[in-house]
């Protein structure tokens, strides 16, 4: 139990830092931008780089190397998270899966819906994908400040819901985000994957040469149309999961090293001995796969730096009183806000509770349904992905305010709910039970 209980806690406990860092880099954005400084807020991140190195050649201003950049790191680690989630965790079996697969589905139909039900025609009806993903980290990050007062059952449904949740978000973004498309940069991009895809296959494991060729498979993507952090997901599906070492083989591998090594410290013989613990931290590296290592040497980057700077570049919003006067009128805010405070709750209990009801799924142990109602809450917290979708979906630059304005004022209330729902209500309803 150990083995599994472990991961999932070094999991939540850097998603919990991460969310306190990510939510200083929003603070930070919007306190820069409400400043006296508030010009050199755009000035900064209109930057324009550009460099050519032989066959990869970039030009676009800081924020846009951020989003189209940075952000595909975070969707590849998404996307590891996925597949880790479907190959060995949570959702590893149908049985295991459908409960938190039907509270996802319904997490994401019913905001869009609700949105949608604000805005059916106009600028702002693109905008309906914005409400549909949840921010995993900062989710956590209130069950975690809940502490003891909930079942340990209750954050791993969370963790499955996220992992259907991402897949719907990403899913969207690939399929109702992309405008033109140019299929000659599109068809080198795929041969670009088909080459990584070989290569994994015949065991390269170079990490430099992989990294040379994700840059370009990246940018063909980004050439040909389509989102160019796709690239980051379709990247994630293909690393090998797999260890060179089978864990169950590992201690009769490394008995008759550790009897060398006992026998190389009594003849006094350092060199030896150092040898041979070279080769069982080699040994001990092999247990884990390459989707294992690489998930873990990147998901502390990601948490602490990529996510942080792109909630500065992007979280930035004017909140002055004509500002905030158009967003409680608009449309666009009262959809993005609806969806998210009254959208997820709905569409969360209500498909678990059809789950159930339908003899689908089942409740976890230990968990009611005033945990599922108070997860329905935490899941309205609506901010990485809802800013992402939310620049992608709109040219406006008013619109995008709006729907920002709305995604943080929805989020605040929905954490602001779910821990105290959480804290203090399904705790009683616990004991009740008991």
């Amino acid at each position: 139990m150990n083995a599994v209980r472990k991961p999932i806690q070094a999991y939540i406990h850097t998603e919990q830092i991460g969310a306190v860092i990510l939510l200083l880099g929003a603070v930070a954005a919007i306190g820069w931008v409400n400043s006296p400084w508030s010009d050199t807020y755009g000035d900064f991140w209109h930057t324009h780089v550009a460099f050519d190195i032989h066959i990869f050649s970039i030009s676009e201003d800081l924020k846009h190397i951020v989003n189209d950049g940075l952000m595909a790191v975070f969707f590849f680690l998404v996307g590891l998270e996925i597949r880790r989630e479907l190959i060995f965790g949570e959702m590893s079996t149908l049985r295991k899966a459908a409960l938190p697969a039907f509270a996802a589905v319904g997490g994401m139909v019913v905001p869009a819906a609700i949105y949608l039900a604000f805005n059916g025609s106009g600028e702002g009806s693109v905008g309906w994908g914005i409400p549909m993903a949840t921010d995993i980290a900062f989710a956590l990050g209130v069950l975690a400040l809940v502490g003891k007062h909930i079942p340990s059952e209750l954050r791993v449904f969370l963790l499955g819901l996220a992992v259907v949740d991402d897949l719907g978000a990403i899913a969207v973004i690939a399929t109702f985000y992309t405008e033109t498309i140019d299929w000659l940069h599109l068809l080198m991009s795929v041969g670009m994957f088909g080459l990584i895809w070989v290569f994994f296959r015949v065991g390269v494991r170079s990490i430099g040469f992989y990294l040379i060729m994700a840059v370009l498979m990246w940018q063909f993507l980004l050439e040909s149309g389509i989102h160019a952090t796709l690239a980051g997901v379709a990247l994630a599906a293909i690393v090998p999961c797999q260890p060179d070492l089978q864990r169950k083989d590992y201690r009769k591998t490394v008995e008759p090293l550790l009897h060398d090594f006992e026998l190389a410290l009594e003849r006094g013989d350092e060199e030896a001995a150092q040898s041979i613990t070279g080769q069982i931290e080699k040994l001990t590296r092999g247990t884990a796969g390459p989707m294992e290592r690489i998930e873990h040497m990147i998901h502390p980057w990601v948490s602490f730096f990529i996510l942080p700077i792109f909630a500065l570049a992007n979280a930035g919003v004017v909140f002055s009183t004509g500002t905030l006067s158009e967003a409680f009128s608009s449309p666009v805010t009262l959809g993005v806000a609806s969806a998210l405070l009254v959208g997820k709750v709905l569409g969360i209990v209500g498909l678990s509770w059809l789950a159930v009801r339908l003899g689908i799924g089942q409740l976890p142990s230990h968990v009611g349904w005033l945990h599922v109602l108070g997860i329905g809450f935490l899941a309205g917290i609506g901010f990485t992905v809802a800013i992402f979708v939310s620049g992608i979906a709109f040219d406006d630059h008013a619109l995008i305010d709006q729907s920002k304005i709305g995604i943080f004022g929805a989020s605040l209330i929905a954490g602001v709910m779910g821990y105290l729902f959480l804290r203090f209500v399904s705790p009683r309803y616990t004991a009740t039970r008991a």
